[in-house]
């Protein structure tokens, strides 16, 4: 049974349990949305993270009591999985990654570290299918589990100041996607040309906890057309199956 928790005197967590693992996270999400799907007026903001979720409620037009009442019924009546989420059930986006040279300056040092060819870390990090556990630090950055151990690499002794938008990284046991430029120490491996952040779209994320993505390895050629294309056509609303012209698998790592 989940635990009702007060986060101040207009907000709810929910927690399905204390550890990160698919199967929690499948619950957490199934809950998360089934709020939303229940459009309650007093409702203002859902957020689901590794092991729970946040329910943030206007107090002004319901009491904590009844808000908490309804928030319970909602939990107990969803049809909230035991173990993980099918990947039927799951939108999957592709994410198309430049990597290496000016794109990924630190993917000979992750092969050196992990004692891996740049080539067979492009392979292993690229292989997967990456689940988003939560969305945070950042509008748009996901935080992913799937990652191989066997491409697990520390943060950076010293933090770059600018991470440019749309870096892959790698930070121990953990890969991610810097949505926007800001100051990072990851170890960055390539770049994408999507957009993950845009505050002015609705929804301003193109992922959601729930997601699997799959980084999808192109050469600069494809990466600068996708950039193009990208500039000059509107974001899609609800994050699906992201469309990579054919020719722009593969090529140069």
């Amino acid at each position: 049974m989940p635990r009702f928790l007060w986060a101040g005197d207009s907000a709810v967590v929910i927690e399905f349990g204390n550890e990160i693992s698919p199967a929690l996270a499948a619950r957490a999400h199934t809950a998360a949305a089934a709020f939303e799907s229940a459009n309650l007026p007093w409702l203002v903001e859902v957020l689901p993270s590794y092991r729970s979720v946040l329910a943030e409620f206007d107090p002004r037009l319901i009491s904590p009591a009844a808000a908490l009442e309804e928030l319970q019924r909602i939990a107990e009546t969803a049809a909230i999985p035991e173990g993980p989420a099918s990947l039927d059930q799951l939108d999957i986006v592709s994410i198309p990654v430049c990597y290496g040279g000016r794109f990924g300056p630190d993917l000979h040092d992750v092969a050196a570290h992990t004692g891996l060819s740049p080539d067979e870390v492009v392979a292993v990090h690229s292989e997967p299918l990456y689940l988003v556990y939560m969305i945070g630090f950042m509008l748009g950055f996901p935080y992913l589990g799937g990652m191989s151990p066997r491409i697990a690499t520390p943060r950076l002794a010293t933090p770059r100041t600018i991470v440019p938008a749309g870096s892959v990284g790698i930070a121990g046991n953990q890969t991610g996607v810097y949505p926007m430029a800001s100051p990072g120490g990851w170890h960055l491996i390539g770049r994408t040309p999507m957009r993950l952040a845009d505050p002015s779209a609705d929804p301003p994320c193109l992922l959601r906890a729930g997601n699997r993505i799959r980084f999808v390895p192109v050469d600069e050629a494809a990466y600068r057309a996708i950039e193009a294309a990208a500039a000059t056509t509107a974001r899609t609303d609800a994050p699906g199956i992201a469309a990579i012209p054919a020719q722009a698998e593969g090529g140069d790592q």
